[in-house]
């Protein structure tokens, strides 16, 4: 008396997947629905009246075995630089053939950020929700300057007033200062205006005339492409740097701010002196990227401030 088995299943009939796919290609628009995603209702609704009529149930077999999710489009960071291919592959060749004679620095600021209460991730108790005021009144501001040089892995800053030309040459001689004995140094940042200033290429030039003769190291730059700050290997140390001393803190003044930013460079910088490697065969921290100068890398969280 029981009923028979159907031979084979509505969701494996090959003319109902084809209607399903067929339609999923499709705008709900095109089908008359004021929308611009598909409701299970209105899809259901719609095969049926293409003469492929075909239950919630039914279509969701199909769809999850064909391996379809529901998914968030990813903003993804982009670079409009006509330049880019060219820039790209000389800085790939600059790093192809660093020799230990040489340095590469990638250099930016982190900032202005403003010290008070920070929002973040925590493990929190059970019906325990941690708030952080909207309107807060800041304890100060700060701008750090830094260079990351590649092959030691290691971060050099300083603290700034402002974003200008002025510390893009502070930085310069800081790091002359400190790899007196390499024959090369690479500056390496993005297109903002205070990088490429006519202040700044004509105190290179003036540097890189006597260098020689003084033994100093010669200043060379090497751009990176215009909206390209994805492409800039320190973001992936603030990026750490932001979810390690930043994210869910409250620190009293800008010293003890301060105060922290520099212990977490001194043990950073301490693991790599300690370990060398070149940036990239290891994760310091929480960075979100391995610090290294990969095309694919997206090395600025667009959530670290």
């Amino acid at each position: 008396m029981s009923r028979k088995a159907q031979a084979t299943r509505k969701y494996e009939d090959e003319t109902i997947k084809k209607a399903v796919f067929a339609l999923l290609h499709e705008s709900p628009q095109a089908s008359g629905y004021n929308r611009t995603s598909w409701r299970m209702v209105d899809f259901s609704a719609a095969l049926t009246a293409r003469g492929s009529p075909a239950c919630p149930d039914v279509i969701r077999t199909i769809t999850k075995a064909a391996g379809y999710k529901w998914r968030k489009a990813r903003t993804v960071l982009t670079s409009n630089d006509p330049d880019y291919r060219n820039k790209l592959d000389a800085i790939q060749t600059i790093l192809s053939s660093l020799t230990i004679s040489e340095a590469f620095f990638s250099i930016d600021e982190y900032g202005p950020f403003a010290v008070k209460a920070k929002g973040g991730k925590s493990l929190m108790p059970p019906g325990v929700q941690k708030t952080v005021p909207q309107w807060q009144k800041s304890k100060g501001c700060l701008i750090l300057t830094a260079a990351l040089e590649l092959s030691g892995n290691q971060v050099h800053h300083f603290y700034s007033l402002k974003k200008n030309t002025t510390e893009m040459i502070k930085m310069m001689h800081l790091l002359l200062d400190r790899y007196p004995n390499k024959r090369t140094i690479y500056l390496s940042w993005d297109a903002a205006s205070w990088h490429v200033s006519k202040r700044l290429e004509c105190e290179i030039s003036c540097h890189n005339e006597t260098a020689i003769m003084r033994g100093l190291p010669i200043v060379k730059t090497a751009l990176l492409p215009a909206g390209a700050q994805f492409l800039n290997v320190i973001e992936s140390v603030f990026s750490g740097m932001a979810r390690a001393i930043m994210h869910n803190s409250d620190y009293a003044s800008v010293e003890h701010a301060k105060n922290a930013i520099e212990r977490y460079f001194s043990e950073r910088n301490a693991h790599f002196m300690k370990s060398p490697r070149r940036a990239g065969k290891k994760i310091w921290g929480f960075e979100r990227e391995p610090p290294e100068f990969s095309l694919s890398n997206n090395c600025k969280d667009p959530r670290y401030r």
